[in-house]
């Protein structure tokens, strides 16, 4: 290591060793006398050489401490440091994971990975010198800042020790563009991740600065539920769970099943994870021999349970490992049942052809009709832009242009023909709509683009030579389906797939109900709830969570976070609500780590070996100040007898 100073300028406080020393020569002044004979005052002449220059250091102790007590304390004031060779950084954003797998421990009663990286981040405090600022940012599914560039030590320690883990996975870019942004108002070169590995390996983010990836040991063996889901049947529902192993995994696990709190169901279950050290290197898909398969990390086990109920239900899964299990939070799921019942859907009178398509479909309430029309439902069907529609989930609108895309498109009177749809989505799955023919034609407006309809929040799933035919569009937990066409005037509705078509809509809207399959909230943000409008409502959570918010004026509660697994409720409305919230990641599950980060144009390697930074010195002269104050006042005050003065 080679030595440095921090403050070199504080050198010239060695210039006070001239007056210290100068003090001392001129200390001893005797007056000159006459006397008969100099037999008695041999002692009086040899303290006259000693006061002599170059001959006063001989003996005078005295002396020789406070020079040094002050180059003591003159070095500790140029901050002297041992440099560890790695260039130093005046600003450095420290990025700290903190998402699910860092809560796992390397062995039974073993530190948590956070726990570890805590311990690298507050040596590096430790280490701080005084020209150098941290900022400390812990990073999981968002990022958050927990300190501004500083060095206090005692303010960054305190930031460190409330960083708790968060049950959600892990994503990077949000903190890598947190960086990003404080790289407008500081200096910044490098940026320090600290994190397990268990983080997707591709980032999609240009790097700006440099970035040190310290990668911390993975948690141990470790088993989870990863899916937690149900598919409506004719009794009742059809409840799947998927159970996953790690690597080095081989244990036998009990499971519960409970309902609104009662165990239904108890067994147990053979758990086996790839083996240690096995080559589990990505192999060959034997259906088409250019591509590879994913690599193996985990073996899962799949249960099936069978739920009777015509009422809503909480169901809750609980997996209990014989064995050591790194991660706790993965070991429980939640799902919630609601109560069966019709569709609610409402559909125009004058839209014929889709009240026609919609009469064929079983288990559906279609309004307006012989009761009166609920004020929500499900699915609606708006035609033209001043049509009046009660509130749903799903909104189907045909025959006009949103207002919010009006300045993108206009729709004229001409002949259109669908040359490209989206075939996977889930509104046009097995729909042909190839030779279409369309009486409305859509025109873009001059220099308008795919792009301009994704930033106003539009997928096109459909479009002509022209411009887009078809659009869809998620909003505030509803979703928005756009035909700028009518399909009245159109030979859509003579063709086999306008049925199909019709039956994708309810699927989709049964879907977004929950009446035709549920799956379990994970971990992150609650859905959007629909609840009283202009409402403020309480939730409050695991690790003694509690925050207000206020619903819209369509009574939408939006934008609600949920870090930890557990159940959520919330108050504040004629009803209380109740959720639960799973972790259900298969990779944080699986433990499985990356070697390198893979950015759009450059790979970061990840680092193992210890954190250099570089030991500050001056502490150690302190201490050295502190003994030499020590040993002097013990020489001069209270030395023992029989050693000369």
């Amino acid at each position: 290591m080679i030595p440095g100073f921090s403050a070199l300028i504080n050198a010239w406080w060695f210039l006070l060793l001239v007056p210290l020393i100068i003090f001392y020569f001129l200390k001893l002044r005797r007056p000159r006398l006459e006397i008969p004979s100099l037999a008695l005052w041999r002692q009086v002449i040899s303290d006259q050489r000693v006061n002599s220059p170059f001959q006063k250091f001989k003996r005078n102790l005295l002396l020789l401490f406070q020079i040094l007590l002050l180059c003591a304390l003159i070095l500790g004031a140029m901050q002297p440091y041992l440099s560890s060779g790695a260039v130093r950084v005046q600003n450095l954003p420290v990025l700290i994971d903190t998402s699910a797998s860092m809560g796992a421990l390397d062995a039974a009663g073993g530190k948590s990975r956070l726990d570890e990286a805590k311990e690298k981040i507050g040596k590096l405090i430790d280490d701080l010198l005084p020209d150098q600022l941290l900022c400390l940012v812990s990073v999981n599914s968002s990022a958050r800042r927990l300190t501004d560039f500083t060095n206090n030590k005692r303010l960054l320690r305190e930031a460190l020790s409330q960083l708790e883990v968060s049950n959600v996975p892990s994503y990077l870019e949000d903190g890598l563009r947190l960086a990003q942004a404080l790289s407008r108002a500081y200096a910044i070169d490098s940026v320090m991740l600290l994190s397990d590995g268990n983080v997707p390996q591709n980032v999609e983010f240009e790097l700006p600065f440099k970035l040190n990836f310290q990668r911390l040991k993975p948690g141990g063996p470790n088993v989870g539920i990863v899916d937690f889901n149900a598919r409506r049947s004719k009794s009742g529902w059809d409840v799947f769970a998927r159970i996953e192993a790690g690597k080095g995994v081989n244990t036998l696990a009990e499971y519960e099943l409970m309902q609104n709190g009662q165990v239904i169901k108890s067994d147990s279950i053979s758990l086996e994870g790839p083996k240690e050290g096995a080559n589990n290197e990505p192999k060959v898909d034997p259906k088409d021999p250019s591509k590879k398969m994913p690599k193996e990390t985990t073996k899962a086990e799949r249960l099936v349970f069978k739920v009777s109920t015509d009422i809503a239900v909480s169901l809750e899964l609980r997996l209990k490992p014989d064995g050591f299990d790194s991660l706790d939070s993965d070991n429980v799921a939640y799902l919630d049942l609601p109560k069966p019942r019709p569709l609610a859907v409402f559909c125009p009178t004058d839209m014929a052809s889709f009240r026609s398509a919609l009469s064929t479909v079983s288990d559906i309430n279609l309004y307006p009709s012989g009761d009166a029309t609920p004020a929500a439902v499900d699915l609606s069907f708006q035609e033209g832009p001043l049509s009046s529609a009660p509130e749903a989930r799903v909104n189907i609108k045909v025959g006009f242009v949103p207002e919010d895309i009006s300045n993108l498109v206009e729709v004229e009177s001409g002949l259109a023909e669908i040359v490209d749809w989206n075939r996977t989505a889930p509104l046009l799955l097995h729909v042909q709509l190839l030779d279409v023919q369309i009486a409305d034609q859509p025109k873009l407006a001059k220099g308008v683009g795919e792009r301009e309809f994704e930033q106003a929040g539009y997928e096109i799933l459909a479009q002509s030579r022209t411009g887009p035919l078809i659009l869809e569009k998620p909003n505030e937990g509803r979703l928005e389906i756009q035909f700028l066409f009518h399909p009245d005037r159109s030979s859509l509705i003579y063709r086999v797939g306008f049925p199909i078509l019709c039956q994708n809509i309810v699927q989709i809207a049964l879907t977004r109900a929950a009446l035709s399959e549920a799956k379990a909230k994970p971990t992150g943000t609650l859905p959007p709830l629909k609840l009283a409008a202009d409402t403020e409502y309480r939730i409050t959570g695991p690790h003694g969570l509690s925050e207000t918010a206020k619903s819209d004026k369509d009574g939408y509660l939006i934008g609600i976070g949920a870090p930890y697994v557990g159940i959520y409720d919330v108050s504040g409305g004629p009803e209380p609500l109740r959720l639960g919230m799973s972790l259900l990641s298969s990779r944080e599950s699986s433990m499985e780590t990356v070697d390198k980060l893979s950015f759009p144009e450059v790979s970061v390697g990840a680092a193992e070996a210890a954190i250099k930074s570089d030991q500050p010195l001056w502490g150690w002269l302190a201490v050295a100040g502190l003994m030499l104050l020590t040993v002097e006042w013990w020489y001069f005050q209270k030395r023992p007898a029989g050693i000369p003065a």
